[in-house]
């Protein structure tokens, strides 16, 4: 098997450290037998990612914040290690531990890591950033793009490299006049890409590569082709998934949300980010 096959993991975590005022999961908690359940279930994906006889990716995309939780570091630490794997990456908000970060392999592991300007300050933030830089860590920085938050993206903008990407999602509870035009040309100036976010093109119809090159995971090992179509293709324990060999049709009117759409086969983005799409990172970006 020579195709790379990308896994997006989503196990049972519903926790978080900070208290966004736009995200249900915000300030949860689990209960210790709840984090042993996620724990026991993520160390049996990791068990199968070690014995799947191809090349593979790992995207870990929780409901919360999970590198707060030992059992997620050291399952990026392994499976950072394993040959075949060419890519481990996690969705994160950076208000976690670092020394464990040494122990990465930096040729595989890469972090999507995301600013919340009213639960940290930015000199904190860049703080990790640069913990990140110190040790040759991949990584892109963004942030939801608010009109408040304005003057704090400029100066996280200003503050981290050029070759670190910033890229923006547009604010999910706006109207239809939320964004003057002025300010979508000033954020796109910043994520060339931020228009997918604003106005996502239809998608029912459209071929993706979802179900056939990158599948999502719960913490029971069911597999569906995204974390947006409900549809079953099978058990990664059980011997039952089933991947398909050619791109198929989104059965969705609309994918707006860069974990999905960037798998589709009629749009740039498969191309344009290539090996960092787990991490959002473009390929055209100098790493």
């Amino acid at each position: 098997m020579s195709r790379a096959l990308s896994v997006l993991y989503r196990g049972s975590l519903s926790s978080c450290s900070y208290a966004c005022d736009y995200c249900p999961f915000a300030k949860t908690d689990n209960s210790a037998a709840e984090l042993a359940r996620d724990a026991a279930e993520l160390a049996r994906f990791v068990d199968w990612c070690a014995h799947w006889p191809g090349p593979l990716r790992v995207l870990f995309t929780p409901w919360g914040e999970a590198l707060v939780q030992p059992h997620y570091r050291e399952a990026m630490i392994r499976l950072s290690q394993l040959a075949h794997v060419r890519r481990v990456a996690a969705q994160t908000h950076l208000g976690i531990p670092v020394r464990w970060l040494d122990e990465v392999n930096p040729a595989s592991f890469a972090l999507w890591c995301t600013w919340h300007p009213s639960q940290a300050p930015l000199h904190a933030f860049l703080r990790r950033c640069d913990a990140l830089l110190q040790r040759g860590l991949r990584f892109s920085v963004g942030m939801v793009a608010m009109p408040e938050h304005y003057p704090a993206l400029t100066a996280l903008r200003t503050a981290l490299p050029a070759e670190v990407p910033v890229w923006l999602n547009a604010y999910d509870q706006r109207d239809a006049n939320y964004y003057r035009a002025d300010e979508v040309r000033w954020l796109s100036g910043i994520d060339a890409d931020f228009e997918y976010s604003l106005n996502p093109p239809p998608s029912r119809g459209a071929p993706c590569h979802a179900g056939q090159e990158v599948i999502s995971v719960d913490g029971a090992g069911n597999a569906r082709r995204c974390h947006f179509v409900p549809t079953s293709i099978g058990n990664l324990y059980d011997g039952s998934l089933r991947l398909a060999d050619a791109p198929g049709a989104c059965p969705n009117a609309c994918c707006d949300c860069f974990i999905g759409y960037v798998h589709r086969a009629d749009l740039p983005l498969a191309a344009r980010y290539g090996e960092g799409r787990l991490e959002r990172i473009s390929a055209i970006v100098p790493l």
